[in-house]
């Protein structure tokens, strides 16, 4: 038996959430989010709490349980908080800017990068380092890698896009006999 999809979620205050046959969609001060139940997994809204249950037994839905229930657990963090993703630049002569809603990025290229965020993703610049928020989790994570993805950094030197706290392992450079 699924421990993690047996747990009810709760309901963050100020959050609103409807379930409309196999969609569950929540409300709140971040935004709207919707998720879709796969067939053999049901939710319902109890009081303050979202309970995620299973209709059969099959490997499939046993196996979907925990995931659900954890999707609509981000959900609901999501349009209450929101998740945001830190990124660093390391290097001489890197350096972000926004203008308008297009993040520019000097990177060592022979042009600058120019990122538009997609639709319900803010991106925010502050020195040297670039902010991605918004309340869908899976979005924000994605478009973080992909801004991350322009200039990874290098295991010699240590330059380029860093998420806030990533470890980067060092290699030695070439000895000199």
């Amino acid at each position: 038996m699924s421990r993690v999809g047996i747990k009810p979620v709760q309901i963050p205050d100020g959050v609103t959430v409807k379930v409309d046959g196999a969609v569950v969609s929540a409300k709140g001060p971040k935004g709207e989010l919707a998720i879709g139940m796969p067939v053999g997994i049901s939710a319902k809204v109890d009081g303050k709490t979202v309970v995620v249950a299973r209709l059969d037994e099959s490997q499939l839905t046993r196996s979907l349980h925990g995931l659900n229930r954890s999707l609509v657990a981000n959900m609901l963090a999501g349009v209450a908080k929101g998740y945001a993703k830190d990124l660093d630049l390391e290097g001489v002569g890197y350096k972000a800017e926004m203008k308008g809603k297009h993040l520019i990025l000097a990177l060592g290229l022979s042009h600058p990068v120019d990122f538009e965020p997609p639709a319900g993703i803010t991106v925010s610049v502050k020195g040297n380092s670039v902010t991605v928020s918004g309340a869908d989790k899976q979005q924000v994570g994605d478009v973080a890698a992909r801004i991350r993805l322009f200039r990874p950094p290098e295991p010699y030197k240590g330059k380029g896009m860093r998420y806030r706290g990533e470890h980067i392992r060092r290699k030695a450079g070439k000895t000199v006999a």
